[in-house]
C-alpha cells in the first residue's frame, strides 16, 4: 500500500471503533484533559487502532497522536500525526459532526493527509504535488474572492480564554459583511469542507497540530491558502491558522490584523503557560 492507502485503512479502522460507540455513549462517561476538552475510551480505542495498524504497516516511522502523544523513533523523519477523533464535544453530546484526521509530516512538511467522515463514509484526501481528493474525485476551493457574501467556518477559542476578546472582535467584523458563518465544532472537517469548495473559508486561534495537519494540506492541494495570523507559516507549531481561496484569505488576513498579529498571539501564549 502506498501512504495514502495507509492512512485510508488506518482512518477506517479507528471509524469502526468510533461507529460502534456512537450514540451509545455519553460526556458522563468520559474524562475532562482540560476545561471543556474531554476525551474517553471511544478516542483512546481508535488511536490504539490506529496506531497499531501504522505500526504494522510502516514499522520505521513515529506517530504523535492526541491522546498518546509520540511514539517510536523515525529513521526517515517521518511521523504520522493523528486525531483519532476531532470533535469530541460533539461526539459526546450525540452530535453528527466529527471526524478521523491522519496526516504523514516528513521533515519540515505534511507530504500526505487523510480526513475522514465516517457518518457519511467520506474519504477527503491529499498527496503534496498531487493534488486533493473526495472520495477520489478531484476537489478545489471555491472561487469566492471575497470575505462579503461569504460562507465561512470558525471556532471558538475554548481552549484559550484569554483569546476570547481578541476573537469576538474579528469575529463581529466577518459577521457584518459575510453570507454566512458556521461552528461545525471539527476543524478537520472544517478545513476538509473548505477544499471541497463548500466553505468560502475557515479561521480559528489556538489549535493543535493534529487538528490542522492534514486539513491544511487538502486545502493548499485543492488550491488554497493556509497561514497563521500574519500571513507566515508558523501555523503548525502556534495553532493560529486562516485557510481560504486566495483573495478570501487575504481579506480574512486584513481584518484579523486590525485587532492582532501573529507575534501578539504568542506573547500571550507564553503569559498563559507562565
Amino acid at each position: 500500500m502506498n501512504d495514502i492507502e495507509v492512512a485510508i485503512e488506518a482512518a477506517r479502522r479507528g471509524a469502526a471503533i468510533l461507529l460502534r460507540y456512537w450514540e451509545h455513549i455519553g460526556k458522563e462517561q468520559a474524562d475532562m484533559k482540560a476545561r471543556n476538552d474531554w476525551v474517553s475510551a471511544a478516542d483512546r480505542e481508535s488511536e490504539a487502532a490506529i496506531n497499531e495498524f501504522l505500526r504494522q504497516e510502516r514499522p520505521d516511522d513515529a506517530t504523535l497522536g492526541e491522546e498518546t502523544g509520540s511514539s517510536g523513533a523515525s529513521s526517515n523523519r517521518r511521523t504520522w500525526i493523528i486525531d483519532p477523533l476531532d470533535g469530541t464535544s460533539n461526539y459526546l453530546q450525540h452530535f453528527p459532526v466529527w471526524s478521523v484526521s491522519i496526516a504523514l509530516k516528513q521533515g519540515d512538511e505534511i507530504v500526505a493527509g487523510v480526513v475522514h467522515e465516517p457518518l457519511r463514509d467520506l474519504f477527503f484526501t491529499a498527496e503534496r504535488g498531487a493534488g486533493a481528493f473526495r472520495d477520489g474525485q478531484p476537489m478545489h476551493v471555491s472561487d469566492q474572492q471575497n470575505v462579503e457574501a461569504s460562507f465561512l467556518t470558525t471556532g471558538f477559542p475554548f481552549r484559550a480564554q484569554a483569546y476570547v476578546d481578541i476573537y469576538t472582535s474579528i469575529f463581529r467584523d466577518v459577521i457584518m459583511i459575510a453570507k454566512g458563518v458556521r461552528r461545525p465544532g471539527s476543524a478537520a472537517l472544517d478545513l476538509a469542507y473548505t477544499a471541497a469548495g463548500v466553505f468560502d473559508g475557515f479561521f480559528e486561534i489556538h489549535l493543535a497540530p493534529w487538528d490542522v495537519a492534514a486539513g491544511s494540506l487538502l486545502v493548499t492541494e485543492a488550491g488554497g491558502v493556509i497561514s497563521d495570523f500574519s500571513g507566515g507559516d508558523r501555523w503548525f507549531t502556534r495553532g493560529n491558522i486562516i485557510g481560504a481561496p486566495r483573495g478570501v484569505h487575504a481579506e480574512l488576513l486584513r481584518i484579523i490584523n486590525r485587532y492582532v498579529a501573529e507575534d501578539q498571539l504568542d506573547h500571550r501564549a507564553r503569559q498563559d503557560s507562565a
